[in-house]
């Protein structure tokens, strides 16, 4: 069955008995999936156009803490309701879950225009820029994650220390250790292709129980919700089967981080031919593909925030783990923030900063931003770099903690043009907060460190 619905679709299987279950989801800052369960009687009835959620879930943390300072939503305000619209077009069936469908929304107010500062608006916003100039993007995102032969419940109650990994040596590539891991893998492969979210492949990863799950690429808004749905579906399917997993960007310090290496690529809106490839060239890159990487590389400190949002999001950052530590592009290699690959209309690139924390939506409309910023400036790429980058001191680094990709971003003027003011000190605002929480903590290895030798 396949997971794609239309509304007569869903009126009819509602009508027999096969779907009771709505789930109407948005993403929210930190790019989980927000929203309602609706039954399925009430959802083709009264909720095709809208419903009503409180507008506090744009300005809560993690934590669900309704944080102080934001001009959007607060107490000052009455915390009240904004609209939820359904995009009818995201329908699909959820087939781990008994007898339900999922629709995604758009987060608006009560005359219907979308929230500037909701993730899924702010990555329409660069699309809309984008169609306006000729072009369609395309964009796929790669995840990485740890298995663990642990509950969600036992994870928190070791309090998230000595975890056993549902391996126990290195699994790169090595299909007789993801034998091991298949009951689960399989059951998301195959979940996320009942769910209209194709799936390309999996492969071992780095570390002991790390696995990665590939999404065909498509078209950027699709793309990013397939990339929310897959996310919050892998979890929910580990948690049937009494497994933990975890995407956060490095769970352990002596383990390899989780990655999400973010390909993007730009198309002709009208005849939806590939735009970066010209075998006129030497090196087959196109003058818009040269420009777009440019702007990428110009201001990759400007929107490092919106890859790594997290204080834990800085601790991947290490030389000689396979995450980036310098702001370069080279041909197919690995050490470089970013990496052409791909011949023909396959040409892209890649960008590796991101860890499997980030926010789609946002990491997105952060790289196109960037790229339509390179193409409208003509910017000029600089030279590829080879070699081991990481040992490199010429190459500008990436911003190794939240604080001075902050700071980057409080001072980008090319952000404040293309985002708004009013976003960028929304984000700043919610990275900040970030910040000030962490700061405030006493953390295990403090306690380690000085409890006794202090």
């Amino acid at each position: 069955m396949s997971g794609n619905l239309d509304v007569p679709g869903l009126r009819a299987d509602v009508e027999s008995g096969e779907i009771d279950t709505v789930l109407v989801c948005f993403p929210d800052m930190q790019g989980r999936l927000i929203g309602k369960r609706v039954t399925g009687r009430f959802f083709v009835e009264k909720c095709l156009n809208e419903m009503h959620v409180c507008d506090y879930l744009l300005t809560v943390d993690m934590d669900m803490e309704p944080v102080p300072g934001y001009q959007v939503a607060s107490w000052d305000t009455g915390y009240g309701d904004f609209a939820l619209k359904p995009d009818l077009s995201t329908l699909r069936r959820i087939p781990w879950l008994e007898a339900t469908a999922l629709v995604m929304a758009d987060c608006q107010d009560h005359h219907g225009v979308d929230l500037p500062h909701a993730p899924r608006s702010m990555l329409k916003k660069q699309l809309a820029r984008a169609r306006d100039m000729g072009f369609t993007v395309k964009m796929g995102s790669e995840l990485e994650l740890y298995v663990f032969d642990e509950t969600y419940e036992s994870a928190r109650e070791k309090n998230y220390q000595d975890l056993k990994t549902a391996g126990w040596y290195i699994e790169d590539y090595h299909i007789f250790q993801t034998t091991k891991e298949e009951d689960l893998i399989r059951a998301i492969r195959n979940g996320m292709d009942g769910a209209a979210v194709p799936v390309e492949f999996s492969k071992g990863e780095w570390g002991p129980g790390q696995e990665e799950i590939n999404l065909q690429y498509a078209e950027a808004l699709e793309m990013a919700d397939r990339h929310s749905i897959y996310k919050n579906g892998a979890k929910e399917i580990a948690y049937g089967q009494g497994k933990a997993i975890t995407f956060m960007a490095k769970w352990n310090l002596d383990l390899a981080g989780n990655s999400c290496h973010l390909h993007s690529s730009l198309w002709d809106a009208e005849t939806d031919k590939a735009l970066f490839f010209d075998d006129k060239a030497e090196d087959g890159m196109s003058p818009l593909f040269r420009h777009y990487l440019a702007g990428q590389l110009a201001l990759v400190r400007d929107v490092t925030y919106f890859y790594a949002p997290f204080i834990n999001s800085y601790k991947r950052f290490q030389a000689g783990s396979f995450a980036p530590t310098k702001a370069a592009w080279s041909r197919d290699n690995r050490t470089a923030g970013y990496r052409t690959v791909g011949h023909g209309p396959a040409l892209r690139v890649e960008c590796r900063i991101p860890g499997a924390d980030v926010n789609p939506y946002l990491a997105f409309a952060a790289t196109i931003a960037a790229g339509l910023y390179g193409i409208e400036n003509k910017l000029e790429l600089e030279p590829a770099i080879s070699g081991n980058i990481y040992e490199m001191d010429d190459v500008h680094d990436v911003p190794r903690t939240l604080r001075e990709a902050l700071a980057a971003l409080e001072e980008s003027s090319v952000l404040r043009e293309v985002l708004g003011d009013a976003i960028v000190e929304h984000y700043l605002h919610t990275g900040r907060w970030e910040q000030s929480e962490y700061d405030r903590r006493v953390t295990d290895w403090e306690l380690r460190r000085t409890f006794e030798r202090g």
